[in-house]
């Protein structure tokens, strides 16, 4: 599949939460509501069966994280390869990713934004420019941006309403961090439901 060029509040909608952070009041407003000209219609009489939720969650952490499919089931078996509960660490690989981890620093407001940083080689891990958003950090790895890219317009104002880092990554300087460790469950997003996926994917 191709890369989505679509409307994002689209998605969001149809997910029934901002997918993509950047969706302001006015998209909170019509979450409740599926797109669509019957979208009212749908919210009060949609029953969904087991696999049309599990779909729905596998599509809605795809999208959170800009995952195409052939590299969500390589995550999935890499996951699935190592010890422990394989919904945790599907959630924690994706939160390793290093477009996630400059999101996360609170570096770009959205992780489509995150992903352009690194890609535009803005990004440093350990001192040196690494343009894969995919790439997986590990703990000890330290993630920087570019001198020149702390001036840019886009990351002055970020910087200017950043939230604060989750505990897994400690901040250095303004726009530095060391990876500690990978995340615990309570420090991803609560409304996936990780168990689903691995359902869906085990059919």
């Amino acid at each position: 599949m191709g890369k989505y060029t679509g409307p994002k509040h689209k998605r969001s909608r149809r997910i029934g939460m901002d997918l993509y952070g950047n969706g302001g009041e006015s998209l909170e407003r019509r979450l409740q509501q599926p797109p669509g000209p019957h979208g009212k219609e749908q919210a009060f009489r949609r029953t969904e069966s087991a696999y049309t939720q599990q779909l729905r969650e596998k599509q809605k952490v795809k999208w959170m994280y800009g995952v195409r499919e052939q590299q969500f089931r390589r995550i999935l078996a890499e996951a699935q390869r190592m010890r422990g509960q394989t919904g945790l660490i599907l959630l924690q690989l994706l939160e390793r990713r290093l477009d996630n981890v400059i999101y996360r620093m609170g570096l770009a407001l959205t992780r489509l934004q995150a992903r352009q940083m690194v890609n535009h080689g803005h990004v440093l891990v350990n001192g040196r420019r690494l343009n894969i958003p995919s790439y997986l950090v590990r703990p000890g790895d330290i993630v920087s941006l570019k001198e020149r890219a702390r001036r840019l317009p886009q990351v002055q104002a970020v910087l200017a309403a950043s939230s604060a880092a989750p505990q897994w990554l400690e901040p250095v300087g303004v726009t530095t961090a060391r990876v500690l460790r990978s995340p615990f469950r309570e420090e991803v997003h609560p409304d996936i439901k990780e168990q689903l996926i691995v359902e869906f994917y085990s059919r």
